[in-house]
């Protein structure tokens, strides 16, 4: 994953753009850049290793040093970003968000063209770089950027920086979010919605799917009018966004909430206390204390002032030990509790299956786990959400697979992500007593999409029932 910020100002817009980036500090530990443009010195760019040192830390230099009206930037968990490219439209930046499932065959279809690419130290073509060039296969911005979204199997928003504007682009099924903000001297776009309220800035609006438009310190004009489908990451809300963020108007917190009530309406144990996983857990959890009536309390605390999130380090051996080690457990209100665990989702299972083997040592009772997202199915196409390279990684897939005594096809997924058929039983049941819980029972698909309130078609779903 990934998320941007870009800013134009009448006067300097610096400030502005290193705290709107910085607040997008959850999304990504790797890498993270700044560009800027001014009329009197033309481009600036720094672009940050952040795996060891906080956005804020690594660019204090850049923040004083760096000028311009005009500016772009990201915290991304993948490729060095933004970059910045000399062509036949002039010198631009870019930063993009998404995924391409199809970089190989656009790549051959380019350097067949006579454009060489530079290799990333995994033998791979730089993403973003990879935009810019099919951009550049196009007469000007606009028609490249269209370009860009079209034959792209996957997702992509993107902004571009150029001297006289930045073109702000939202993914063609609006996947990703992208939203304006305005203040008196100024416009931004940004990833996250509340990224922007402390700086000054009020809600101006969100672009479309497809949509793309271009702003600099005075005005905003559409290039490319929103189209009328959209799939939107419904994991947005379930894990992604920031508590006080919304996508399409709706509340990211208010959703977690609405999910831990759907979950306490269709629940049949009484435990004595309620908790979430930090952090995305615990407005669930709240959610389904509100709605049940049980306590809400916080058996451990998540240790976060130098550990990353869980998932972002290469190993999964890595990822699983910080995970252990950032818990630190209250043994007054663990010992001799049943306790009803909500976290986000389950994937591979193994923190989760960790995390009730620590309560168990640490004197609980019984440990129920409650999911605030149905069962994964199908590794996601759309997004980095994860390092997982096989769909095999996931505890479902491989639970399926022992079930049925071989890889199962389409047709037999389709079942298992029925919460009211015999397969579903019997994975959720499976892997229950894999992962060592008392209890547990997943959160219905209906229920979730009901939990965000806006249409089923306008969300995708396609991790839990394989649904494009």
């Amino acid at each position: 994953m990934g998320g941007f910020f870009g800013a134009a100002s009448q006067t300097d817009c610096v400030f502005d753009l290193f705290f709107g980036i910085d607040y997008h500090s959850h999304l990504g530990t790797r890498r993270a850049g700044m560009a800027v443009y001014s009329p009197e010195t033309g481009f600036d760019k720094a672009i940050h290793n952040i795996e060891n040192a906080p956005f804020r830390t690594k660019f204090t230099t850049e923040s004083q040093s760096m000028h311009g009206t005009l500016g772009i930037g990201c915290i991304s968990d993948y490729e060095a970003q933004p970059i910045l490219v000399r062509s036949h439209h002039g010198t631009f930046a870019i930063t993009t968000i998404g995924k391409i499932n199809n970089a190989n065959e656009i790549v051959e279809d380019i350097i067949g063209r006579g454009t060489h690419f530079f290799e990333m130290q995994n033998g791979e073509v730089n993403p973003t770089e990879l935009v810019a060039a099919i951009i550049d296969q196009k007469e000007n911005f606009i028609d490249g950027i269209r370009y860009a979204q079209e034959v792209v199997d996957g997702s992509l928003s993107m902004l571009v920086l150029t001297p006289r504007g930045i073109y702000a682009a939202r993914d063609k099924l609006g996947r990703t979010p992208v939203v304006l903000g305005q203040k008196e001297d100024g416009y931004c776009a940004s990833f996250e919605s509340f990224a922007y309220l402390n700086l000054g800035y009020h809600d101006l609006r969100e672009l479309g799917p497809g949509e793309v438009v271009v702003f600099d310190a005075d005005h905003v004009q559409t290039l490319v009018a929103p189209g009328k489908k959209m799939k939107i990451c419904t994991f947005l809300w379930v894990y992604y966004g920031y508590p006080s963020s919304s996508y399409e108007g709706i509340s990211v917190e208010s959703m977690r909430y609405n999910c831990g009530r759907a979950l306490a309406r269709r629940d049949n144990v009484h435990p004595d206390i309620v908790a979430g996983v930090p952090d995305s857990g615990i407005a669930h959890a709240i959610g389904y204390a509100n709605e049940s009536g049980v306590p809400f309390s916080r058996p451990f605390i998540k240790y976060t002032p130098t550990w990353p999130r869980s998932f972002m380090p290469t190993h999964q051996s890595k990822r699983d030990l910080i995970a252990k080690m950032k818990l630190i457990p209250v043994h007054d209100l663990i010992e001799g509790k049943s306790l009803l665990l909500i976290d986000d989702s389950i994937v591979r299972g193994t923190q989760l299956r960790e995390t009730t083997e620590f309560l168990y040592a640490s004197g609980a009772k019984e440990v129920h786990i409650r999911p605030a997202c149905p069962p994964l199915l199908f590794g996601c196409k759309y997004l980095n959400f994860s390092r997982s390279t096989s769909e095999m990684e996931l505890i479902t897939r491989r639970v399926i697979k022992e079930i049925e005594g071989c890889d199962p096809d389409r047709a037999t997924l389709e079942e298992y992500a029925d919460p009211d058929s015999e397969k579903y039983r019997k994975m959720v049941e499976k892997i229950g007593e894999k992962l060592h819980f008392t209890t547990l029972h997943y959160h219905r698909l209906d229920d979730m999409i009901e939990s965000v309130g806006i249409d089923a078609d306008c969300l995708c779903t396609y991790c839990w029932n394989g649904k494009e």
